[in-house]
């Protein structure tokens, strides 16, 4: 397959970070998503640098922009991040492939311990999917999708499947100000309506990382440190969010199995508009409280 001479291939260190996780930035997260946890007083919410793979985008971003989507993130947690504590991030490419007319690179971003008595320690890793569009030298015209042809799309297989119990649900409004707080401080079409209209978006698109910090919420409140210490998520991104839309995340329990000493309960996991229209599904476990 043509590579288009791209410099994103499999295997590739994209770069590193060192961050000092303050209360600042701590309170910072927890006004911008609406989401405040007494155990955010010793520990970081876990997704606290969701886009940490977005700071070395030269490095696996493929050379057309128009019309790049999100189209699945996979979050796995190893240990709570203590407030206070230095961190050190690592991004790699991890895989690279093409599928239904678009190209995609996955980024494996890490972020692990910099203290000298825990050096190295995995906390969090997380895994973008991104897809973008091969150059055919007519971008910028039209929109590559708009509120209509998202709309269009296949429906999918009835979801949730989950027959157990549903978490307390968390219902957002995406304004402009939560935006700029979370994809900012800089222009881009997260965060401003024309540079959304220069990659063929007719409105500012929401991150789809915020949708997976919503679930992020929902199962923390559930769980507490069996999130901290043990979550995973693994998510479609089905539709887009739009700016000035409303969202509610949802998590209903589909099964629970042994892990050792301890139980991992199993969710179907979902975030959708106020029309019904889901803009990522997928599951997340967590670990039971001993």
């Amino acid at each position: 397959m043509n590579l288009m001479g791209e410099p994103a291939y499999v295997g590739r260190h994209c770069g590193s970070n060192v961050y000092t996780i303050d209360p600042r930035t701590v309170a910072f997260y927890q006004e911008a998503l609406g989401d405040a946890h007494p155990l955010h007083e010793r520990y970081a919410p876990p997704l606290l640098h969701h886009s940490e793979c977005y700071r070395h985008l030269g490095q696996w971003y493929l050379k057309n922009l128009f019309g790049n989507l999100h189209g699945q993130q996979d979050w796995s947690m190893f240990a709570p991040i203590p407030v206070g504590s230095r961190v050190r991030t690592r991004s790699t490419i991890i895989d690279r492939y093409h599928k239904r007319g678009r190209d995609w690179v996955v980024n494996e971003t890490d972020l692990m311990s910099a203290e000298p008595d825990d050096e190295g320690r995995l906390l969090v890793r997380g895994r973008t999917y991104q897809s973008f569009l091969p150059p055919k030298g007519d971008e910028g015209e039209g929109f590559v999708v708009d509120e209509k042809t998202a709309a269009k799309k296949t429906p999918r297989p009835p979801f949730p499947t989950a027959e157990g119990p549903e978490l307390a649900s968390v219902e957002k409004v995406i304004d402009d100000r939560r935006c700029w707080m979370f994809s900012g401080p800089g222009r881009n079409y997260h965060t401003d309506r024309e540079e959304a209209k220069k990659l063929g978006f007719p409105n500012i698109v929401v991150q789809g990382m915020m949708s997976t910090c919503f679930v992020s919420q929902v199962m923390q409140d559930h769980f507490g440190m069996g999130w901290l210490e043990g979550g995973r998520m693994s998510v479609k991104l089905t539709n887009v969010l739009w700016v000035d839309e409303t969202v509610r995340a949802h998590a209903k329990i589909r099964d629970e199995v042994a892990e050792g000493t301890k139980t991992r309960i199993f969710c179907d996991v979902w975030v959708e508009k106020t029309d019904g229209t889901r803009v990522i599904l997928g599951e997340a476990s967590a670990l039971a409280a001993d």
